[in-house]
């Protein structure tokens, strides 16, 4: 949606300071629904550069502590978790599905809650809980333990990456936003390259008062979320108007803002959303899309590390060779993002980035070779992250005012997560190391992915087009709200 910031011609001037000039053409108070609002550009870059001082980096500490203590249980069963829980067959894999079904239950929830209370107080409290499991998860002796807090831990955390692209498209333009977003997957790639050296150096302090090393690694990650995050959680603002870091001019901009772009619409949900948001087919679209190319993503973080144990290397060398595949993947994703927002295309990079994830899964199906599966990992990560990042942006971009943005979004996401439940499937041990079967299918579901997408683009330009057609005949409305409306363009 592009949104007209320059003023128009009017007649009486409403308010003004250095920055900011309020007309009014009716003559009317400043509340008149025909003000035009003029906002420095100089100003408002000020303002968001401070959150991009302050906000931008804690949303990306927040989601590498989120993905270690997500993350962790499947380097603490290296050194001992399935043998002292006494686990046998799938149970392991049972808590990973149970958990993952938590991860896309809650993350519409948690969004409104950010929408409805303030991001400040909702992942505030997102943290204390999480952390809490993540220390609970220390201390857990049975199966159904094990299933309760890594349920609960998962729910805890799944408003996260929702929950920031939330802000991030109440403070940032659409051309903007998607390198802000981008600190989602950026996150997890740090957690993916130094999560496994981290686990490894507490592996190697053994057994300490009389707990095993593996529960050693929950206390300690306990300790660093809520140590690092309860001093990160003081710079998220409960919204883009309130945070303490901008000056009293500064604030005033940004409430500015919230008035000039109107069709964020009211500042508190509105129940009529749910209907509107539940019947606009682009959010299933989006969210089956999603679905079929976030399978590749489960299945790269089960495979790249036994392939890069086929090549004969200790568990410490296998760690370090994840580094690189994980660097590379980061430069990929920074530099599709950047030219994503300076061109404000999302289609384009999202089908192309599924052609590098299909051909590197086909690499590790064609070949036995433990070098050319390394090889295909290296490849498939070009794609792997940005797909993520613009769909999740695309999704921002898109869905207006900011009760469908709070639905939609969201919906989106959790459509995507119920992918874990079929990649949990995909992967079976006894089909290790090369998981033909499981890399054939994310290699096939993510050409679908190519061709969903492809079809989010048609429906979207076809949109543009019937309100391009109706604004020429001289129509000021279609009947429609939100984005839907004649007011809006989608970024394609």
């Amino acid at each position: 949606m592009d949104y007209s910031e320059s003023a128009t011609t009017a007649t009486k001037p409403l308010l003004t300071n250095t920055n900011i000039h309020v007309y009014d053409s009716c003559s009317e108070a400043s509340s008149s629904p025909h003000a035009v609002i003029y906002i420095d550009p100089e100003k408002e870059a000020a303002a968001r550069r401070k959150f991009d001082k302050y906000l931008v980096p804690v949303s990306l500490i927040f989601i590498v502590l989120g993905a270690l203590d997500r993350n962790n249980l499947g380097n603490a069963r290296v050194f001992g978790f399935d043998a002292d829980l006494g686990l046998e067959g799938s149970q392991f894999g049972n808590i990973q599905m149970l958990s993952s079904i938590c991860t896309f239950a809650f993350a519409i929830p948690w969004t409104l809650a950010v929408r409805q209370f303030g991001a400040r107080k909702a992942l505030g409290t997102a943290l204390i809980l999480w952390s809490t499991c993540t220390l609970g998860t220390a201390f857990v002796k049975t199966y159904a333990q094990a299933i309760v807090v890594r349920m609960m831990l998962c729910a805890s955390m799944s408003g996260l990456s929702p929950g920031f692209a939330f802000i991030y498209s109440t403070i940032y333009s659409q051309e903007q936003a998607g390198m802000r977003i981008m600190t989602t997957n950026l996150g997890h790639c740090i957690s993916g390259a130094f999560g496994g050296l981290f686990a490894y150096s507490v592996q190697t302090m053994g057994p300490r008062l009389g707990l095993a090393a593996w529960r050693w690694l929950f206390i300690i990650e306990f300790s660093v979320t809520i140590a690092v995050g309860s001093t990160s959680w003081l710079f998220i603002p409960d919204s883009a108007e309130t945070a303490w870091y901008l000056d009293t001019e500064e604030k005033e901009t940004m409430r500015l803002k919230r008035r000039r772009d109107t069709i964020r619409g009211e500042e508190t949900f509105n129940r009529k959303w749910i209907r509107i948001t539940l019947a606009d087919p682009f959010v299933y679209l989006l969210g089956t899309a999603f679905f079929t190319s976030s399978v590749a993503i489960n299945g790269f973080g089960v495979f790249l590390p036994t392939i890069i144990s086929g090549l004969g290397y200790d568990s410490i060398w296998v760690n370090f060779m994840t580094i690189p595949v994980y660097i590379l993947g980061a430069i990929s994703l920074v530099a599709q993002i950047y030219f994503s927002d300076k061109t404000r295309q999302r289609a384009i990079f999202l089908v192309g980035s599924c052609v590098p994830v299909a051909a590197g899964y086909l690499i590790c199906v064609g070949s036995s070779n433990p070098s050319a599966g390394y090889i295909g990992m290296s490849v498939l990560v070009l794609g792997l992250y940005p797909i993520s990042t613009l769909a999740v942006t695309w999704a921002t971009n898109t869905f207006t005012p900011d009760s469908k943005l709070a639905l939609g979004m969201p919906l989106v996401c959790t459509i995507a997560d119920a992918s874990n439940l079929l990649s949990s499937q995909l992967y079976p041990t006894q089909q290790g190391p090369r998981y033909i079967q499981g890399n054939a299918i994310s290699a096939g579901l993510t050409v679908v992915a190519g061709f969903l997408y492809a079809a989010c683009w048609l429906l979207l330009r076809q949109r543009n087009a019937e309100k391009t057609k109706l604004i020429a005949k001289g129509a000021t409305t279609n009947g429609q709200e939100g984005d839907r409306s004649l007011d809006s363009m989608y970024i394609l």
